[in-house]
């Protein structure tokens, strides 16, 4: 069980060496044991980890004395892209340009590594998140089909998902319907990192753990080096959310 709530304190946060007060979300949880922090992946807020039994003042206390790594961590957080004409776009690990003149059709069209569209200029950004999602579902949905088709599975129920934590996800029972859940920002990464996921959540449709069966699963149906598309999402996972919020 998880309690969100912070009874010592409201509305918790730190201050950073230039006086900016950064939130903090402090998550209890029944397995916890030790505290553990993490910034949000768009740096809106620091987010704390602890035993059910822990007291906010101490989480505070926590990231007080981590506040070199915090500021360092947003350092590191990309800035925001602006979604407008003439902005570059990643697009599954490459770079289209946005294209807008007022006659074009409404319709995102891709070709020549460019992104043609026009209508409204105050719509851009909801309607090329809009064609984004679009791609990711078409692509996604053929990389479950050929992983599903390697690993003996029955095709699963896919749906993109617009978490701030978590890349994939599977849920539901074997016999009750199973559906797979891909973050869509997934499309903007390169295709064999976007690939790595949907093969790391097919193989929990067998091992819905992290075992050494998993892994020796998730070797069989990945065709790339799982190591190299990790690193990826460890180390620029964060860019993807760059644009869009």
């Amino acid at each position: 069980m998880i309690d969100w709530l912070q009874p010592d304190h409201q509305d918790p946060a730190v201050t950073l060496s230039d006086d900016r007060k950064l939130p903090v979300a402090i998550r209890r949880h029944a397995r916890a044991t030790r505290l553990t922090m993490r910034l949000a992946p768009d740096g809106s807020e620091l987010r704390i980890t602890m035993p059910r039994w822990g007291r906010t003042r101490d989480a505070l206390l926590f990231a007080e004395r981590r506040r070199d790594w915090i500021e360092k961590q947003l350092a590191g957080i990309p800035r925001a892209l602006a979604i407008e004409p003439g902005a570059h776009l990643p697009y599954r690990g490459n770079r289209i340009r946005v294209e807008w003149h007022e006659r074009l059709p409404r319709k995102p069209k891709l070709a020549d590594a460019m992104l043609h569209l026009g209508g409204p200029q105050d719509t851009l950004e909801n309607r090329i998140r809009r064609w984004l999602e679009g791609e990711a579902l078409d692509h996604m949905a053929q990389d479950l089909a050929f992983y599903c088709d390697r690993g003996g599975q029955p095709l699963p129920q896919l749906r993109l998902s617009r978490a701030r934590r978590r890349w994939g996800s599977c849920t539901g029972e074997r016999d009750s319907g199973r559906c797979i859940r891909i973050n869509w920002r997934l499309i903007m990464a390169p295709d064999h990192v976007r690939r790595s996921v949907v093969a790391h959540e097919v193989a929990h449709l067998t091992h819905f753990d992290h075992s050494p069966a998993f892994h020796a699963l998730l070797g069989e149906l990945y065709e790339g080096d799982i190591t190299l598309a990790d690193r990826w999402l460890k180390q620029q996972g964060r860019t993807l959310y760059a644009a869009f919020g």
